[in-house]
């Protein structure tokens, strides 16, 4: 495997990952009555986020 293969690859990984993560922010901005409506769990960002602020929080002090 060249080097060249080797980039082409991570590069197809980081353009796939970033791809994944808009489709989820697009599908987060969705109303929550039409998250409900196709499935997609209502206001998963926000219990994920509070999470991560309460870690953050007690490392900090």
């Amino acid at each position: 495997m060249s080097m060249l293969e080797s980039l082409g690859r991570y590069g197809t990984a980081i353009k796939n990952a970033h791809d994944r993560s808009k489709a989820r922010r697009l599908l987060n901005s969705l109303p929550p009555e039409i998250q409900k409506d196709i499935g997609w769990p209502v206001s998963p960002r926000s219990s994920e986020k509070a999470a991560l602020i309460n870690t953050i929080w007690s490392a900090a002090r």
